[in-house]
């Protein structure tokens, strides 16, 4: 267990809270569409990924993986960020937040879980309370950008009705269909556009287009060298 301490923004006021967090949940294959989904399944299967033994399927990863910094070290240059929004349990309540399931594909190739382990996941340090945005969901929009070699790209972007809802993603993960307090789960991510590939500077948000408010957060990627 460890504290990371946010902002809570709730639309008039802002106030600082320190959560204190024991377990970490990647969760993976949440989209709505399932021809989409067994259809990407079966693109990966061909590239030697082995097929989820469930979707959704819940991945732990150590908590202690969570950074709000704004840079992260890994080895070799094989990673790459992918935006999620993030759920994060406190005595009874949800927040909602914005990070960054930054995974090492070339280990995920053989692996999905010990993937996920082996990169930093960072988060932004503002949280939204779920009862404030639970009526209009759908609506927000998950947005990152890679740069590349000097190149600001936008690399994904959805809104969250292409995801399963809050309500059976925490039906299907955790015993009771309760959701944890101490917990921060990663809710899913969009695809590439132009395709999964490795960036100097990973920048993603989570905008609320209703309350017109936006979480941001980035990070610089430093590449650790292979020595064998």
């Amino acid at each position: 267990m460890f504290d990371l301490t946010f902002t809570v923004d709730a639309q008039d006021t802002t106030t600082p809270l320190t959560l204190a967090i024991d377990q970490l949940v990647i969760a993976g294959w949440t989209g709505r569409d399932t021809v989409a989904r067994d259809k990407h399944i079966a693109e990966l299967e061909e590239m030697g990924i082995a097929r989820p033994a469930s979707t959704p399927i819940y991945y732990r990863a150590s908590a202690r993986r969570l950074t709000q910094e704004d840079s992260i070290e890994c080895t070799g240059g094989d990673s790459s960020g992918e935006v999620e929004f993030v759920l994060i349990g406190w005595q009874g309540r949800i927040f909602v937040g914005c990070g960054s399931d930054h995974t090492d594909r070339k280990v995920e190739a053989y692996s999905v879980t010990v993937s996920k382990q082996m990169c930093d996941k960072p988060i932004a340090s503002t949280l939204w309370e779920f009862e404030d945005v639970i009526g209009h969901w759908d609506k927000m929009i998950l947005r990152s950008y890679a740069t590349i070699k000097g190149e600001r790209v936008l690399y994904q972007e959805g809104t969250l009705d292409a995801m399963l809802p809050v309500a059976d993603l925490i039906a299907r993960g955790f015993d009771g269909g309760k959701f944890p307090d101490g917990c921060a789960m990663f809710g899913g991510t969009f695809a590439a556009k132009g395709g999964i590939r490795p960036a100097d500077r990973f920048d993603f948000e989570l905008e609320d287009p209703v309350l017109k408010r936006t979480i941001r957060h980035g990070y610089d990627v430093a590449t650790l060298p292979v020595r064998g």
